[in-house]
């Protein structure tokens, strides 16, 4: 329907006019109507396994090792502050510490400023890892494009990165979504479609290497290919990481018994500067977004560090600057796939409640290998009263879910789908694929589904996003209310009755 702002502001034009001008709003209306439902209630038949399911070959070229000698490699990026003004850069270099600074500036090969960063190393079973360097470098200025060098004389190597827009509540920027990636064939062409979107920063759901399915020394070097595998985007595009179960690498067997060293070791993230305890929880506030990256597989119930913290983060959470709050996890808390289904209801119990009041826009996990997207909907109500069925309902303040856990693993897809399908499932399908999050200002971001295909990348489950705390009737009123005098101020005089 027509909003009474508009109604107004169509009374000030002649009769042929206002005729176009009511057709044209009814028509993006009726649009934006049909963009919003998506493909409702959809069990997608398509079903493809493009290639094998197993990784590819250690000799393979994908995982070639940088020439030169100690060259760096398994090169990435993550945000290394609160706003974007810093960013965290890894690398290993395999046969001695080598420097470990970074020289960077705002032109390639010409570089006014230098950082330094530390080094580690550590061993599991009887696989001792390379030189892990890792360097902070701050200060930066937003919306720059960035140069920088790592590495000693003929073998150090160049790259590149692009900080983001200033915290803004209308800043425009474009995530990439990717989940449970491994190192197949199918990752590879994940990896590849993900780059051709233009996305700028990739939202990482949790399952790495899936190095964890191989054995003793073996799960070291699978660490080791799968970071140069990723290299090709982490490199230049900042991942903001979060932890799966195949983190997790708990092998009594091998003497190996502390939760995701390897991952910990190899993955920074920026947690103090969002006052957590833990790199497993953190956030971080990217250009008109406000994203929250909690763990599945770390305690989460009442009064636990992480439960503590998010209840503070969330407080924390200003959308006047970034409206669109986003969370990450890997455990999903909607899924209708046989596979690991309801194995997300108890953090749903801890935290459905907290998503709905503080009006999260949209919850990305993983785990399961497949793609499904939710209606908004909660089941807060039988939480808070134990005769209520113990179904979702529609809830206007509750997040979109969306099953992003199909990046292409050796594990394979997850091919089993609940039947029927739930009302609270909009779309599925058991393929291959990733996500793309476009925002565009405060109140509209454009969302897709990318599913791999014979070597093409195809726009499969699209929406448009209305932003959960922008979007209010009463907000929208007064939204609505300043542009049509902002209109009328600059309506020609002959326009005017």
């Amino acid at each position: 329907m027509v909003n009474g702002g508009c109604i107004i502001m169509a009374m000030f034009w002649n009769k042929r006019k206002n005729s176009m001008l009511v057709q044209l709003l009814l028509l993006s209306s009726a649009l934006l109507s049909c963009i919003n439902n998506g493909n409702a209630g959809v069990t997608s038949p398509f079903v493809r396994n493009e290639w094998p399911s197993v990784d590819i070959p250690l000799e393979n070229e994908i995982f070639a090792v940088p020439k030169g000698y100690n060259a760096p490699q398994q090169v990435h990026i993550t945000q290394g502050d609160y706003d974007g003004k810093a960013v965290i850069i890894s690398w290993v270099t395999a046969d001695e510490p080598g420097s470990n600074k970074v020289q960077y500036g705002l032109s390639e090969g010409k570089y006014d400023f230098t950082a330094e960063g530390t080094m580690q190393n550590y061993t599991f079973y009887n696989y001792k890892s390379g030189y892990i360097h890792q360097c902070l470098i701050d200060d930066l200025q937003y919306d720059t494009k960035y140069y920088y060098e790592i590495g000693d004389g003929d073998f150090s190597r160049r790259f590149w990165f692009r900080t983001p827009p200033q915290v803004d509540p209308d800043a425009p920027y474009k995530f990439g979504i990717i989940g449970d990636l491994g190192q197949t064939y199918n990752s590879l062409s994940t990896i590849e479609h993900c780059l051709e979107t233009g996305a700028q920063t990739i939202l990482f759901v949790g399952d790495l290497s899936y190095a964890d399915r191989y054995e003793y020394h073996d799960v070291g070097v699978r660490w080791d290919s799968w970071g140069r595998f990723v290299e090709r985007s982490a490199a230049y595009q900042p991942w903001i990481w979060s932890a799966g179960n195949h983190e997790i690498e708990y092998f009594p067997y091998m003497g190996e018994v502390i939760p995701f060293r390897n991952y910990l070791h190899r993955y920074p993230t920026p947690y103090p500067a969002s006052k957590s305890s833990s790199p497993l929880w953190y956030a971080v506030r990217r250009a008109s977004a406000h994203i929250i990256v909690l763990s599945s597989y770390s305690p989460f119930v009442k009064y636990t560090p992480q439960w503590t913290w998010l209840q503070e983060e969330l407080k924390r959470v200003d959308r006047e600057k970034t409206p669109w709050l986003i969370v990450l996890m890997h455990a999903p808390i909607y899924n209708s796939n046989d596979a690991h289904f309801m194995e997300g209801e108890s953090m749903r119990v801890v935290f459905e409640s907290w998503f709905c009041r503080y009006k999260v826009d949209i919850v990305f996990a993983g785990h399961v290998h497949a793609y499904e997207r939710s209606y908004r909907i909660s089941n807060i109500r039988y939480n808070n009263a134990s005769s209520g069925a113990s179904n979702p309902v529609p809830d206007k303040s509750a997040p979109v879910y969306i099953t992003v856990g199909d990046g292409g693993n050796q594990e394979g897809l997850a091919l089993r789908f609940r039947d029927p399908q739930p009302d609270y499932s909009a779309f599925r399908e058991a393929s291959y694929g990733h996500s793309t999050l476009e925002i565009k200002n405060r109140t509209h971001a454009l969302y897709h589904w990318n599913r791999n295909d014979d070597g093409k990348r195809v726009q499969t489950d699209s929406f448009m996003l209305h932003n959960q705390y922008w979007g209010d009737n009463r907000r929208r009123r007064k939204l609505n209310k300043n542009r049509l005098h902002s209109v009328l101020d600059n309506l020609p005089l002959s326009l005017i009755l």
